[in-house]
């Protein structure tokens, strides 16, 4: 039986190749033409070993020399060296562009004799697609276009098959089909374009990025992916290694500020940079960061500013730069004031965003007190860098003139708070506080003073308009307000705009005005049995006033029942009593019901007292003391008529009483007038007469006198009464001293009968608004007075009227300069 091809593989390497070290490449490449064949089970064909293989198969020994001379074209004696050979392995090249298929190899079995008894089949990978076989001579052919890059090799297997039978001459043998490379594929840069950074005047050969570059052929086989880098754009401030693909920095000193941004191409080209090679190229985009090499410097060597005297603490004045050409922590700044006399008065923060200093006010200015104040700001980088410290210093300095611009102000009392202490009996009128308040202006205008009535619904103060002094308008009670919290305004006369205020705190101190009274009604019993010095009721006062030493309150019995023969007090000396009996006996058909009188004192200056009434029943009570029956009902009144029946008879009468008083009360008031003799009456009286007198000194017109005291004005005549209220009271002008009707102000006794009048519950509703307007020093008019007017030019100049305000616009038109329109006021 002919040899097997594994056999025969073992037969081929044993054979002695000359010169195989140099022929190694020839042989290989005719595989690779796809010369080469797979015997499946007796032959092994080489394209241009015919000879060879046929005399192996007859087994005729084959002669070193024809062996030799098919491997080299001059013979050479070497020694004899056993080579290793894959049997069942085909090469064919990628990327054949023929029109025919491409031949691959030739299967062949021992047992076929030419006559096409055997039939050969093909399957695996590629099968009758990529690969086809002919049945008969068993030649395989590629017919698409084959592409290592996408696949590298097929594995497929053969067989052998009687075509008559179909059965199988041989068992399938299986057998690689590998794609050898060629050069088809550039390098390519897959994760480019490529962006780095690298810092401003870095040392030359500072690694910047890496690039690296992918050939898609074969590295296995020939330089077809041996990638050399080389730089295209970017010389001479960057360079490439060939091998690496890492670009360094190739000049020194690279200012950021000068060029930041660089665009550099690298090339890569495969068959290690040889003439021929495919080249793939990418960008690498090269940002210089910053470094802190630039000092700031500030382009204006002084600022002028100006703030108005009224600003606000924090609030802005102006702003201050330092340049600073470096970028992002490099560039931040912080300003501070070094020097000046407004370091106090002012202060410096810096801006984060735009790095700039913001100058704010640091406590209240005053125009009159400073006009102008000088600073002297620095700028510093706060992040610095030690090698670049030559090129320093890192700081800056400028000068900042800042003027103080006058505004009007409100005025301003001094102090800011008054504390005041009054005691809750003080007159009405009574000044208990000068307030005082200036306009810090230079002009120093007038002040007028008022009270916020909103502080002060009560009315109980006024404020004198001119010298500020604060005074009580109404009485005051501790026991109602003990604390009265009041706002005072100050105006300017010339600028009603401008109002300064001040709190005013009043504390009202107590005077021993309230009498100790009982808090409720008492009412005790006491038993038919009882027994003298029993005790019947524990009694306690309270007093509205809050004395400094505390409540002293004293009990005894009334004087009109210091003798009383039934009952007596006992002082406890803790502000309460007990009631004690001073007899037995009682009896409810004698007297039900006792009433006791108790004075109740207190221990104050003056002392107050008051008179309380204990009511006491006469009660039947079992031998326990406890309380049987206190009404005397069953001894004196009909069995028909209970007490409550009798109650609610009295109240109907007593309703019908007062319906018949008020309908005779209110028709009597339709038919007489309210006043008998008008001409008698000074009260709110309007005298008129149109002659001219000499002012207070004229009495014969009016009687000025009735204006200050009236009481002395209706003196030896008899008062008139008004009909339609009850007998006058006392006039409450008793508030004011009677000295005051020579010596005292006219405020008091105005402020007592403006009082008089809102507490005259019983006077008509007459309401009427006077208006008080005076002349001379102090008065916008100045002197209306005639007396000098002789001294002056017979032509008098009258444009003065027009500066006087709204009241003299009348005038200052008659008299006044025709020329120019009229004022606005």
């Amino acid at each position: 039986m002919p040899k097997s091809v594994y056999e025969l593989c073992d037969i081929s390497q044993e054979v002695n190749f000359k010169q195989i070290d140099l022929k190694r490449d020839l042989i290989w490449e005719a595989m690779s033409n796809a010369k080469n064949w797979l015997g499946l089970g007796m032959s092994l064909y080489f394209w241009g070993l015919m000879d060879l293989t046929t005399t192996v198969l007859s087994g005729t020994p084959t002669p070193q020399g024809e062996l030799e001379a098919l491997l080299s074209d001059k013979p050479q004696s070497h020694q004899r060296t056993k080579r290793s050979w894959v049997w069942n392995q085909f090469f064919v090249l990628e990327e054949y562009t023929g029109t025919d298929p491409l031949y691959v190899g030739k299967l062949h079995s021992d047992m076929d004799r030419g006559d096409g008894s055997i039939k050969y089949i093909l399957s695996g990978e590629g099968a009758g697609i990529v690969f086809t076989i002919d049945d008969t001579t068993g030649d395989i052919h590629a017919i698409q276009r084959l592409d290592r890059e996408e696949r590298a090799q097929y594995t497929l297997r053969a067989q052998a098959l009687d075509r008559r039978t179909g059965r199988p001459m041989e068992p399938e043998s299986e057998f690689i089909i590998k794609i050898q490379d060629i050069n088809d594929n550039e390098p390519k840069f897959l994760d480019g374009p490529y962006v780095a950074t690298v810092p401003e005047m870095s040392p030359v050969g500072t690694s910047v990025i890496q690039v690296t570059a992918t050939d898609a052929d074969d590295p296995t086989y020939g330089n077809s992916a041996r990638v050399v880098y080389s730089i295209l754009q970017g010389q001479p401030y960057f360079s490439v290694d060939s091998k690496t693909g890492v670009i360094r920095t190739a000049l020194m000193n690279m200012d950021r500020e000068a060029k930041e941004y660089y665009e550099v191409i690298i090339q890569a080209k495969d068959m290690g940079g040889q003439l021929g090679g495919l080249a793939g190229t990418t960008t690498v985009n090269i940002t210089l960061s910053d470094v802190n090499d630039n000092p700031p410097r500030f382009p204006q060597k002084h600022y002028q500013m100006s703030v108005l005297e009224s600003a606000p603490i924090s609030s802005t004045v102006g702003r201050v730069f330092a340049k600073d050409l470096d970028e992002g922590i490099n560039a931040e700044m912080k300003y501070t004031i070094v020097d000046g006399d407004g370091a106090d008065a002012f202060d410096i923060s810096t801006d984060p965003n735009f790095q700039v200093g913001i100058i704010t006010v640091k406590k209240p200015l005053s125009f009159e007190s400073k006009k102008s104040y000088t600073l002297k700001v620095e700028g510093a980088n706060p992040h610095l860098e030690m090698r670049f410290l030559n090129l320093g210093p890192f700081q800056d300095t400028t000068t900042v003139h800042i003027s103080v611009e006058d505004v009007d102000e409100p005025p301003m009392f001094e102090p800011g708070f008054y504390f005041v202490e009054v005691p809750e009996d003080v007159a009405i009128g009574t000044t208990i506080q000068i307030l005082s308040a200036k306009d810090p202006d230079v002009t120093n205008n007038s002040i007028r003073y008022s009270i916020d009535r909103s502080s002060d619904s009560g009315r109980f103060f006024y404020v004198d308009i001119t010298t500020g002094a604060l005074m009580t308008a109404r009485p005051l009670d501790r026991e109602e307000f003990s604390w009265h919290n009041i706002t005072v305004l100050a105006m300017e006369m010339n600028n009603p705009s401008q109002v300064g205020s001040v709190p005013v705190t009043i504390k009202v101190l107590d005077v021993n005005d309230n009498a100790p009274e009982f808090p409720r009604f008492y009412e005790a019993f006491v038993c038919e049995n009882a027994k003298a010095g029993q005790l019947i009721q524990t009694v306690s006062a309270v007093d509205q006033d809050d004395p400094r030493n505390g409540q002293h309150i004293y009990y005894s019995l009334a004087p009109e029942a210091a003798n009383n023969p039934n009952f007596t007090i006992r002082d406890n000396q803790d502000n309460t009593a007990r009631i004690l009996t001073r007899r037995s006996g009682f009896r409810q058909q004698e007297q039900s019901v006792f009433y006791l009188p108790i004075l109740i004192a207190d221990s104050g200056q003056p002392v107050l007292s008051s008179t309380g009434t204990l009511t006491i029943q006469v009660c039947s009570c079992d031998d326990d003391g406890h309380v049987m029956s206190c009404s005397p009902e069953a001894y004196m009144l009909p069995v028909s008529l209970s007490r409550g029946a009798l109650i609610a008879i009295l109240a109907c009468i007593f309703v019908l009483l007062v319906l018949v008083l008020l309908i005779l009360s209110m028709r009597r008031h339709r038919k007489q007038p309210y006043i008998i003799d008008d001409e008698e009456n000074i009260h709110e009286n309007i005298v008129r007469y149109d002659d001219e007198g000499g002012g207070e000194e004229d009495t014969e017109a009016f009687d000025i006198a009735a204006m200050w005291n009236p009481r002395e004005a209706q003196a030896g005549t008899a008062p008139k009464t008004r009909q339609d209220m009850l007998p006058e009271i006392e006039s409450l002008s008793r508030y004011v001293p009677q000295t005051c009707a020579v010596n005292s102000t006219v405020h008091s006794y105005v402020l007592a009968k403006l009082y008089e009048a809102d507490m005259d519950l019983w006077a008509p509703p007459f309401d009427s608004l006077q208006t008080y307007m005076f002349e001379g020093d102090g008065s916008v008019a100045g002197s209306l007075s005639s007396l000098q007017s002789a001294t002056s030019d017979s032509e008098q100049n009258f444009d003065f009227l027009t500066d006087w305000g709204p009241r003299f616009r009348k005038l200052a038109e008659l008299y006044g300069a025709s020329e120019g329109p009229a004022p606005l006021w």
